[in-house]
Parts: C-alpha cells; structure tokens; sequence
C-alpha cells in the first residue's frame, strides 16, 4: 500500500488547478492508503505511477482505507490532473501568505504575479482587492515571465488616496475607492524578465516603494516572428525597445533592474524552505510602517444642519 503523505488543495472551480483528491465526495486525506489502482493491487506494480501513465481526465477507480489492509476499504473515483504544476504554484503562494500573515501579526499583505500576461493580472487581482485594507504590502515578481500588463498593475498599485468617504451608519472608504495607502515593497530575482523586468523599473521610478532582491535579468527587447523559414523554422527580429524618459540612453536591456537592497537566497537554506529574500522584506516593510503606517482618523464632529433647534 501506498500512504498518502500530503494533498495539495488546489483550487477547484478551475479545472486548470483542480486537486483529483479533494474533488466533493472523494473524502481522501492525509494518511489514508491508497490498495488499488483500477481493480489492480499496488502490491503487483513497479510503482504506482505505471498505473496511471495515460489516464489523466480519465476516470480512475481509487481502492482507499484509513489502514493498509483490504478490510473496510472503498473505493472512490478520482479524474487525475495531467499537471501538476499549478497545484504546487498555489500551495507555495499559499504558504508565503500564510508566512508573512504570522509573521506580522496580520498587518501584511503579499502577493505573488507569476507573469505579466492574463494569468499573472487575474492572480493579481485575486490577491490584492481581498488585502486592500493591510497596512502594508509586499509584492512578489520574481520569476515573472513577462507579458504586456505591468501599466495596469503598476497603475493600480499607485492609486493615491485624496480622501476619505462614509456613508451614514457606514465604515470610512478611501476616495478613491479601492485604493492603497500604505507602504509597499517589491520582490525581485534574476528569473524576472521582460516585462517582468519592466515592472520594477515602473516601481522604482515612480518611487513606491523599494526593490529587494537580485537584479533582473536584463531582456527588454521585444521581437515579431513574421519570416517562416522552408524547413518550418522561424526567424526572429528584434523590434520594439525602450530608452529612458531624458533620452540619454537605453534601458534595462543588457544589465537588468537593480534592487535597492541585494538580497541572494542560499540555495540549501532555500531547498529546507527558508526564503531570505522574502525574511528581508519582511524587515523592511515593519521597518516602513514605523513612520510610513496610514490608520484611518475617525470622522470630524457631524455638522448641525439644525442650529436653531426647528422640529
């Protein structure tokens, strides 16, 4: 038999990141013992994975018990993933929330975009409007893959509050609405690129907050793939790049954006599940809401549209 050691929850309402094991009515966890696989005893195979090559979005017939014996087993139908990657993308994005949340006792808020393209800005949006009300945050670009939609984030993230409103019996709102007041940090590495590189450069020049981490790695120059080749290759060509707003000179290409503070994660640190980086911005951001905090002031004394005491 083979003991269940760890489910990764995935996300269910999306079959891109749906968890086979927490699917409703399969009722497997941690420390159950999966017997058989299709009527076929894990006992008579190599390895449970010969069992399962080909039958991702198949449906597969689990035997499972609380124990390793065939004595009050079941047996349960589960659809396997054909990738698990997304799985552990959220369970490690999960946990850096869950991290910096004990850490700071719930004032800080993280955030990780993991491109710049529609999945990237669907996770942003996913993580920051629930944590809007944190008194700080920490955004996470490293190993952004690049895309196009930095000027959306980074025009969200520099949403700044001109007043407060409140509605009558109501709690005070940042006008404008939805906006973040409080001090913010970035998280970069040498896998954040292209636009992934860009957007930290948008941080950094707009001075919301300083950069942590490892300098980015540097390639900004766009392409378009428009010459087919006979033997079915393509030839590329660059096309698109950026200089900077002076036009002394060209940017970011060839060297990267530099962090304001270098922080390099040691791998066997990393691999036992200490990020440094993130430790440091950690630092950095309480540091920040010593002077840096926004707490909502209660509402001036309410106006007296009666002053002559009229019924």
């Amino acid at each position: 038999a083979y003991r269940i050691e760890r489910i990764l929850p995935g996300e269910n309402w999306d079959k891109k990141t749906r968890s086979p094991l927490t699917d409703i009515g399969v009722n497997v966890k941690p420390g159950d013992y999966i017997l058989a696989v299709n009527n076929t005893p894990v006992s008579t195979l190599p390895n449970l994975y010969d069992a399962l090559i080909g039958t991702a979005g198949k449906q597969v017939i689990l035997r499972v018990n609380s124990n390793p014996s065939d004595a009050g087993a079941r047996d349960v139908t589960v659809v396997p993933t054909d990738n698990e990657a997304p799985l552990y993308y959220i369970d490690w994005v999960q946990k850096n929330i869950d991290y910096v949340t004990q850490k700071t006792g719930g004032e800080v808020g993280y955030l990780h975009i993991p491109d710049m393209g529609q999945p990237g800005l669907n996770e942003f949006t996913k993580l920051y409007f629930p944590q809007i009300r944190k008194h700080a945050l920490i955004v996470d670009v490293r190993g952004n893959g690049g895309g196009f939609v930095s000027p959306l984030v980074i025009e969200r993230l520099r949403r700044a509050l001109v007043m407060i409103g409140i509605a009558r019996n109501g709690m005070p709102q940042t006008d404008p609405s939805q906006t973040f007041a409080g001090p913010m940090v970035t998280l970069i590495n040498e896998f954040s690129a292209s636009d992934g590189d860009i957007f930290p450069y948008r941080f950094k020049t707009l001075g919301l907050g300083k950069l942590i981490g490892k300098r980015t790695w540097g390639g900004v120059t766009g392409i378009r793939e428009s010459l087919p080749l006979v033997d079915g290759g393509q030839f590329f060509k660059p096309e698109f790049a950026i200089y900077s707003k002076d036009g002394k000179q060209w940017i970011v290409e060839g060297h990267g954006v530099d962090p304001d503070i270098v922080v390099d994660n040691d791998p066997g640190k990393e691999f036992k599940g200490e990020d440094q980086q993130l430790d440091r911005a950690i630092q950095e951001i309480q540091d920040e809401l010593k002077t840096k905090r926004f707490d909502f002031p209660s509402p001036p004394p309410w106006p007296n549209r009666n002053p002559a005491g009229q019924s």
